[in-house]
């Protein structure tokens, strides 16, 4: 069997390295709130060219923290796209505001740009682009229409740590952004963990806040404004600064077994996704299109090799989100790719001899 992701022969290559990262936290005395998280929060917001990172529980607590520290809420709303994972919009309408949907580019799948103006109304606070399976948006044209209207940016970077726009990393282009370091992501933990990011001395200050009640860092047990329980765990940081040192590796992995399957699958009958000559792609997913996918995909079940389909079921169609107000057909492109996509392996750690048994299993489809 051929999963889509596993984590074992990493942790095999890791293993030593990881039981020191466990055993430094617990002889250290501190499990919350201690060096290792402290240290964690400056190594990352170092890497991603940032000067301020705070810690929080997972990348969904993240995007919420960050839209908080922004006093999004009640009455605001968030431009974003249906084309994303949950936690994106759910984060959105945990502070009270509203998601506003626009479509994604036919060709990148990432917000399409060219719709983002429509959509703008008095109540516009914020534009959330998705950097989407290891690819940034347009963040030219999204910045510059954040400055036309004085809308905040938040970027949601769960998928894409170490992606690029131009020389621009993400997370370093936005108001302030949001990271996840879920298990299956290019720089993952062995539980939930995120980052809320960000250039604003304020904002870092109000996020370190929000994550823990309310309460200012180091200061009295007193809460100064409503709260949260948000905290990234020491052993989490740990075993993430210890990664951290070898991510440019887990990216060149990354596209190298991407570039083995441009190659192989080139003239086929699989489309692929389109990157931007701006772009540099981390590759969290190898995302391909093809009309009958779901054939696709039973077939290569049958012979043992699991796939992934991200998503399945656009948000705006959900029954979770009905009270938004959209129907079929209000996001053509997004709902066509829901029928159409799906991604091969591309974990770092996928042997060369199974990706050679993907593409000529597809390339027999």
């Amino acid at each position: 069997m051929i999963n889509f992701w596993s984590y074992l022969l990493q942790y095999e290559e890791e293993k030593e390295q990881i039981y020191n990262a466990i055993e430094r936290v617990m002889k250290s005395g501190r499990v919350i709130l201690g060096e290792s998280l402290s240290n964690f929060e400056k190594e990352f917001a170092n890497y991603c060219n940032v000067k301020y990172g705070i810690g929080v529980n997972s990348g969904t607590d993240a995007l919420f923290i960050a839209l908080k520290t922004l006093d999004i809420g009640k009455g605001d709303e968030v431009i974003t796209v249906p084309n994303t994972a949950i936690p994106t919009v759910s984060a959105i309408c945990a502070t009270g505001a509203k998601p506003v949907f626009v479509d994604v580019n036919p060709k990148t799948f990432l917000i399409n740009v060219n719709q983002i103006r429509e959509h703008i109304t008095k109540n516009t606070k914020c534009v959330l682009p998705v950097h989407l399976y290891g690819q940034c948006c347009d963040m030219d044209a999204i910045l510059e229409i954040a400055n036309e209207h004085n809308l905040y940016i938040v970027e949601d970077c769960a998928q894409s740590t170490g992606a690029k726009w131009r020389n621009n990393l993400a997370g370093s282009m936005s108001t302030i952004s949001a990271f996840s370091f879920y298990p299956t992501k290019i720089l993952g933990g062995y539980g939930d963990a995120g980052m809320v990011m960000t250039n604003s001395q304020e904002y870092e200050i109000k996020a370190r806040m929000l994550r823990m009640y309310g309460m200012k860092p180091y200061g009295e047990y007193y809460s100064y404004t409503h709260g949260f329980n948000s905290r990234l765990d020491e052993i989490q940081a740990e075993i993430l600064r210890f990664k951290l040192t070898r991510i440019n590796n887990y990216i060149k992995r990354r596209q190298d077994i991407a570039n083995k399957y441009k190659e192989g699958l080139k003239n086929t009958f699989i489309e692929l996704q389109e990157v931007h000559p701006n772009a540099f792609h981390s590759y969290y997913l190898f995302v391909c299109k093809h009309k009958n996918r779901d054939e696709i995909f039973n077939y290569m079940k049958k012979n043992e090799i699991i796939l992934s389909i991200d998503y399945k079921y656009p948000i705006h169609l959900m029954d979770a989100y009905k009270y938004l107000g959209y129907k079929e057909g209000d996001f053509p492109v997004t709902e066509s790719l829901s029928e159409q996509i799906f991604s091969l392996p591309i974990y770092p750690w996928l042997p060369l001899k199974d990706q050679e048994i993907i593409i000529s299993k597809l390339k027999q489809f």
